[in-house]
């Protein structure tokens, strides 16, 4: 407890390594608490393990890059101040567990949007083939709509042995990328299915509130965890989400501005819920006339709402999960 290093050693990032890496540790005395750099990532699996043998684990920060413009970079001098980090008090974070449905839920979203994105690759690139095609092949399908466009690629024939070569390419390469983005278009769909179900098995309210679809709804999720206790209340998952507000104020002007940090995905998510709910939602319109004739700005105004939905948000989570705590983990993990 007086700082004094008890000892280093270098273990394999293996199932067999980490059982050496703890019983090496309880050797030097009872491991109550563990630091782990990049827990979402390569320390992910080593936060798991520990976390399974009762060990509480804590997201070990960074030394700064003032810290290490002053100091060398090496594997011991990473581990020793990842260790004094919980040893003083600076690292608070708990890691999230990575054993329920907020995880399964960024597996899916993982898969759903490389697939979102490689489809609107693919749909780009036939437009530029498009582009520089032959003119009757061009003008037959230049005026066509992105989904028509597509199944009139697919129905495509290279011809025959008369055809020009460059056009038959062409024409194979269109229907290529038609395939591949109707491939593309069925993997999304699968995994967004996928999505709903999660969330609807273990989160119906927050499935069912205003303008919070499956995918935002995963997002949150994701960024929430599996454990409950991770966070410290509502202000702290609007921290996490970037949506707690800042304060810029000088002299006589008090003022708070939008929050840069925090996770900036589940920050998009709570502006696409304010602005389906700005559409939609009475409520939340009425609200929005009310501080608009106050003088806030459009804005300050969404600034506002995304405060709101994240402490609606982490309500409905936490009710959830309390509703359904008692529940066998067996029936929670059974497709309908």
């Amino acid at each position: 407890m007086t700082g004094r290093t008890l000892g280093i050693e270098r273990f394999p990032a293996t199932a067999s390594g980490y059982r050496q890496l703890h019983a090496w540790a309880a050797q030097l005395g009872n491991v109550l608490r563990a630091g782990v750099e990049s827990s979402g990532n390569y320390g992910a699996a080593l936060s798991r393990y520990l976390l399974s043998q009762g060990i509480e684990v804590l997201e070990a920060p960074g030394p700064g890059r003032a810290a290490r413009r002053r100091r060398s970079k090496s594997d011991r001098g990473d581990a020793e101040a990842a260790a004094r980090a919980v040893l003083s008090g600076r690292a608070r974070s708990p890691v999230k567990s990575g054993s329920g449905p907020a995880e399964i839920a960024r597996l899916y979203l993982v898969a759903k949007d490389s697939a979102v994105k490689a489809q609107r690759q693919a749909a780009n690139q036939l437009k530029a083939i498009l582009v520089t095609a032959d003119p009757t092949l061009r003008e037959e399908l230049g005026t066509l709509s992105r989904r028509a466009l597509v199944r009139a690629c697919l129905e495509l024939s290279e011809g025959d042995d008369s055809t020009d070569p460059v056009v038959r390419a062409t024409r194979f390469t269109l229907r290529t990328l038609a395939e591949r983005i109707e491939q593309l278009r069925a993997q999304a769909r699968a995994l967004e299915g996928r999505l709903s179900d999660l969330v609807r098995r273990h989160h119906p309210r927050l499935i069912d509130a205003v303008g919070i679809g499956p995918h935002s709804a995963a997002v949150l999720l994701t960024a929430m965890g599996d454990n409950s206790d991770r966070l410290r209340g509502e202000a702290s998952f609007a921290a996490l989400c970037g949506a707690s507000p800042v304060e810029y104020s000088s002299g006589n002007r008090q003022h708070r501005r939008l929050n840069r940090g925090g996770n900036r995905q589940a920050n998009a998510a709570l502006h696409r819920i304010v602005l389906s709910r700005l559409r939609w939602d009475a409520r939340t319109q009425a609200y929005y006339e009310r501080r608009v004739m106050e003088g806030k700005t459009r804005r300050e105004v969404i600034r506002c709402l995304k405060r709101y939905v994240a402490r609606e948000v982490y309500r409905l989570v936490q009710g959830d999960r309390r509703d359904l705590s008692h529940i066998p983990a067996v029936f929670l993990e059974a497709r309908p």
